[in-house]
């Protein structure tokens, strides 16, 4: 895998090392993964504790559903939801926090709570949101969203999605560039469900590697998602085993650095064995050589 830092506030990643596990925690009362099993605040704690024992090299913690068509969160709500429990994570566990939202009050507080990752799905179009990044030099996560979640997947158009997709990750990351942000500091997210209907997405995932011109680590973001239960016919509830068959064919082909999942530990397992074997292949042998 090709060596990339990533540089979150002080702590810096090498993704030459190993895939990272970011573990996702939904303080929401309708996040589609877990219809609000962790909405309350104690839960949610328990919960992100049990992940980073599990083996998560990061946690995700946001307040606000982005699934297709969710309704947006008011600002006191979403503060009031996830900086109690970045607080009290941070004090709890090392393992670093990052939160996933898309409002710049809520991504200085959650810096000031103690996460060092800004992880949003709007990719930074608000400048308010390039302001904190370039002021804080939070690692960031830059994802591909055309339009909002209310309104993404009611009609998704492309000519060339990869290309589309990746021309529009490098405008963000030119833009932030400019803004002062270390381009180190940048990770990218292609988006995978957002504004994207099922032949987008999987061929997004069949291409990744178009994404390596970019330079910077890839986040994956498949857990579960609706188009795993479309190829499937799988409830959420059982989208484990073919959201890991994702995560495992990224890292085959080197097309993926960090895998923000809901099964941490399964996830992990995965990832290890399957690097494990993949250190003893014979760089010479063939199969016209046995």
């Amino acid at each position: 895998m090709t060596p990339i830092v990533w540089n979150c506030r002080g702590l810096t990643f090498d993704t030459a090392r190993q895939p990272l596990v970011l573990g996702v925690v939904n303080v929401t009362p309708d996040s589609f993964s877990d219809g609000g099993q962790f909405f309350d605040p104690a839960r949610a704690i328990a919960h992100a504790l049990e992940l980073a024992g599990q083996g998560a090299d990061l946690l995700d913690i946001g307040g606000e559903s982005t699934r297709p068509g969710a309704t947006p969160t008011p600002l006191r709500d979403e503060l009031a939801r996830v900086i109690p429990v970045i607080e009290a994570v941070a004090r709890q566990s090392k393992t670093p926090i990052s939160v996933d939202t898309m409002k710049p009050e809520v991504a200085r507080a959650a810096l000031e709570a103690g996460a060092v990752v800004l992880n949003d799905v709007s990719g930074f179009r608000d400048p308010d949101m390039v302001r904190v990044a370039a002021e804080t030099g939070a690692g960031l996560i830059v994802m591909h969203m055309p339009g909002t979640p209310q309104t993404m997947n009611v009609a998704p158009v492309y000519a060339d999605i990869v290309a589309e997709v990746v021309a529009y990750l490098r405008g963000q990351i030119e833009i932030l560039a400019r803004a002062g942000v270390n381009p180190e500091c940048i990770a990218i997210d292609p988006g995978v469900g957002f504004g994207k209907f099922t032949e987008h997405s999987l061929t997004v995932l069949a291409n990744l590697e178009a994404f390596d011109v970019l330079n910077r680590p890839v986040v994956l973001g498949v857990s579960r998602k609706g188009f795993v239960g479309r190829v499937t016919g799988r409830e959420v509830a059982e989208r484990m085993p073919a959201s890991l068959a994702v995560a495992c064919f990224a890292l085959a082909a080197n097309t993926a650095h960090v895998f923000r999942v809901h099964d941490v530990g399964p996830t992990r397992d995965a990832l290890l064995m399957h690097a494990a074997i993949l250190k003893h292949r014979s760089p010479t042998l063939t199969r016209d050589s046995l």
